[in-house]
């Protein structure tokens, strides 16, 4: 698997990437939140492990903002965090699973590879004409072409393909993609639009599969055949 690490303790994570490394995973490191926060976003990994007490923004703001913007990696929280109250916070704020400091290493491999295979499982493939968007790799997938979409791109075009057909409002995806608190350039949504487009177009599904301006308005993501 391709494991994202998020965790400040310099000792720890060495320990931890090492060890994961020589089970056959490839990790990253993160050490703070707002690192983890985009990076995660921009790649795609099959589970994140994240400590609650980080040097900058908390886990748990993280995982928050995490889930607002639609990313749907499975996330294992590793922190010392033990009491039933904060587990509940944990998993209520969106972690698939929980283990507390210190713990066996081989039980965090265990979780690891439940948590795969429950994502195996919940066959997480969604047809949208004739393209597949496959939520745990983040791909778009013609035949035997494939486009890597970035967490937003992800989420936005599964917002539009959720409502195919429908006008979305770029306020509407604004606040689904990116979170009501979102302050940055208020084109973003054009912005990526653009990105999905280039990446339909590799992928020769126009005009089959296309994202329509809206004057005015927002976008629509239009599936011929279907409506």
């Amino acid at each position: 698997m391709k494991l994202l690490l998020v965790e400040d303790e310099e000792k720890m994570a060495r320990l931890l990437q090492r060890g994961l490394t020589e089970a056959g995973h490839q990790v990253d490191v993160c050490e703070r939140g707002e690192d983890a926060l985009e990076q995660a976003l921009q790649i795609a990994y099959d589970t994140v492990l994240l400590d609650w007490n980080l040097p900058d923004l908390d886990g748990l703001a993280v995982l928050r903002r995490w889930r607002e913007q639609g990313l749907r990696t499975p996330v294992l929280m590793l922190t010392a965090r033990g009491t039933v109250g904060e587990k509940v916070m944990g998993l209520r704020a969106g972690a698939d699973d929980y283990l507390v400091k210190p713990f066996a290493f081989e039980e965090l491999l265990a979780r690891l590879e439940a948590l795969h295979r429950r994502g195996d499982a919940q066959g997480p493939a969604q047809q949208v004409g004739p393209l597949v968007l496959d939520s745990r790799r983040r791909v778009l997938r013609h035949g035997e072409r494939e486009q890597v979409l970035t967490g937003r791109e992800y989420a936005l075009f599964a917002e539009l393909a959720s409502h195919a057909g429908e006008v979305l409002a770029r306020s509407t995806l604004l606040s689904h993609v990116w979170g009501d608190s979102f302050d940055g350039p208020p084109n973003i949504v054009d912005v990526y639009v653009g990105y999905l487009r280039g990446k339909l177009k590799k992928l020769e599904v126009e005009p089959v599969v296309s994202i329509q301006v809206v004057r005015g308005v927002g976008f629509r993501l239009v599936v011929e055949g279907r409506g």
